[in-house]
């Protein structure tokens, strides 16, 4: 195993009312796998070093988050697919105001859905250009 010689992210835990549907959710719409349970956590692999790592929480309301993941271009029309089989509306935009429709920032296409806990998901061709 070698160890990063820069900073990364690994995992972070994503709030949920059920980590097991929501992990599958999350997992189905972009075409990944659930992980086996890790203590109280469900993961979702993303495949490049980072989980998201789903841990109920049912003492308190979730405050929704935003979670963006850059999909390659050829598996976009298959993810919107996936949210249109399951009767799940996305946006053109994060605030919810274009519903059925995609953007085209920087050159690629996005969209935005919320998952069973409100969570404002992205998904999303090209990453944002910084300055």
């Amino acid at each position: 195993m070698s160890l990063p010689t820069t900073v990364q992210l690994n995992h972070t835990a994503v709030y949920a009312m059920d980590r097991q549907l929501s992990a599958e959710f999350l997992a189905a719409i972009l075409g990944l796998e659930v992980g086996a349970p890790f203590g109280p956590f469900v993961p979702v692999d993303l495949g490049n070093g980072v989980t998201l790592d789903f841990y109920e929480k049912r003492d308190e309301p979730i405050q929704p988050q935003h979670y963006a993941f850059l999909v390659p271009d050829g598996q976009f029309d298959t993810m919107i697919g996936r949210l249109e089989a399951v009767g799940v509306t996305y946006y053109a935009d994060p605030y919810h105001q274009e519903p059925g429709r995609t953007n085209h920032l920087f050159g690629g296409r996005g969209a935005y859905f919320e998952d069973p806990n409100g969570h404002n998901m992205e998904i999303m061709t090209r990453p944002y250009v910084r300055p």
